[in-house]
């Protein structure tokens, strides 16, 4: 248990240095806008392609277990959605929205620091191909929903566009391509290149999380919707033990990928999901608490999976 909490400790730090920050310092969440940018634009795209440019290209072929998660995820969304449209009544936007928050994970920011401390380097690889899958899946589904649930027609070509621009565009992605061609041809970058690259994914884990810390202290909770009662469940519970058990059927599968996959379930709503509820001006206040309530039950949550996982329990 004390490697554990040796392993947590550190980097739930992080987020609740972040959060003190966020409270005691009053700077606008404007602030963080660069900070965000060099995260998601640089720190952790140099992460990700390390990672996958030191990876054997034959790790790439377990299409199997990626088609499982992105499945598994794509289950919980449906549950979640069909849950609020049909149960409580909601509209197919402020559905698509709860949807989000049971099923979209924070794999991005707090998935490859957590893996890669729990279970290795290697770790890394299988974070990297579930997000791009994920994202992708999300990044459809959002303009596609919200399209339907629009009063408003939108042509179907540029609903089409929008989409794929966003997939072909993310930072992320397009580091996950270029570290599986590095992989595949084998390429080193100079020494310079390389220090480059150490350097800014070494500085990833931690302005993430704390990143994250900030911005859960800048959008106070204001009160608690019923919705979370089923949704946090759901997203901290539900969700990895689906991930478990279906990957478990999957044939050859390294326990490494197990346990990274489950993680990544494990972890609590994205950002993400308030800001595609701003974007569309639905559910705002509601998909901000989502986002803040999963965080603070996952610091158990997730420490209780990753004792389980690390003494061979699981």
């Amino acid at each position: 248990m004390f490697a554990v909490a040796s392993l947590v400790l550190p980097l739930f730090g992080l987020v609740l240095l972040g959060y003190l920050a966020g409270r005691l310092a009053k700077i606008p969440l404007e602030g963080l806008a660069w900070l965000n940018f060099f995260i998601v634009n640089i720190a952790l795209p140099a992460l990700f392609f390390r990672l996958l440019a030191e990876t054997p290209v034959e790790e790439f072929a377990n299409g199997m277990f990626l088609m499982t998660t992105t499945l598994a995820t794509l289950l919980i969304f449906t549950l979640c959605f069909c849950i609020a449209r049909f149960y409580r009544r909601a509209d197919i936007q402020s559905s698509t929205v709860q949807g989000f928050a049971g099923a979209y994970g924070n794999i991005g920011y707090m998935g490859p620091p957590l893996a890669i401390a729990a279970f290795g380097p290697q770790a890394g690889v299988p974070v990297a191909l579930v997000f791009c899958l994920d994202n992708a899946m999300h990044f459809t589904l959002a303009p596609t929903l919200m399209a339907l649930g629009d009063k408003r027609s939108q042509p179907l070509f540029g609903l089409l566009a929008g989409i794929a621009r966003r997939i072909l565009t993310h930072p992320f992605i397009l580091a996950t391509i270029a570290g599986i061609l590095a992989a595949w041809l084998k390429w080193e970058p100079p020494a310079a290149v390389d220090r480059f690259l150490i350097t800014a994914s070494d500085a990833a884990a931690p302005c993430a999380l704390f990143a994250m810390g900030v911005t859960a202290a800048v959008r106070p909770l204001k009160r608690v919707p019923v919705e979370l009662a089923y949704l946090v469940p759901i997203k901290l519970l539900i969700h990895p033990l689906l991930v478990y058990v279906l990957i478990s059927q999957v044939p050859g599968t390294d326990p490494v990928w197990i346990h990274a996959a489950v993680l990544l379930a494990a972890l609590p709503s994205a950002t993400n999901v308030f800001v595609i509820a701003q974007q569309y001006h639905v559910w705002e206040e509601r998909a901000s608490s989502a986002v803040v309530v999963s965080t603070l039950f996952s610091v158990v949550t997730v420490t209780i999976y990753l004792y389980l996982a690390t003494n061979g329990f699981i």
